[in-house]
């Protein structure tokens, strides 16, 4: 068997534990940028040129971001002539957005303060309590 036919593809299942495919899942919401655009798609669906205006990002970085969302099923897109829509998939993502906003209202501070996300953890990755 080749290494080719062991690489996973889309059309096949993930094998990941259930606490990994949800780690999964929330570095898909981890970029600023990716969770930018799902603010925006709240509104209205919005062609890729909008999202660059309106996030600033250069659109090859853009793209990139959308790829991920739609990989991982948070968005979709269709063609209309030359423009490219994008949209939220799953009446879930507003949901999801909200419970953020929620959770940041009474937990702004700590999640700020945080520096394990941050990657500005010492040496051994933990936070200093621990």
């Amino acid at each position: 068997m080749t290494t080719e036919a062991l690489r996973p593809t889309p059309l096949v299942p993930p094998e990941a534990s259930s606490a990994g495919l949800a780690a999964k899942f929330f570095r898909g919401l981890g970029n600023p940028t990716r969770v930018r655009i799902l603010q925006l798609l709240l509104e209205r669906e919005r062609t890729v040129s909008e999202l660059v205006a309106e996030t600033g990002a250069l659109q090859g970085r853009l793209s990139s971001h959308l790829s991920c969302l739609r990989w991982c099923g948070f968005v979709n897109s269709r063609r209309q002539g030359r423009q490219v829509y994008y949209r939220l998939t799953d009446d879930r993502v507003p949901r999801l957005l909200s419970l953020a906003e929620e959770f940041l209202t009474d937990h702004a501070d700590a999640v700020d303060l945080c520096r394990v996300i941050d990657g500005k953890s010492g040496s051994d990755g933990r936070c200093s309590g621990d």
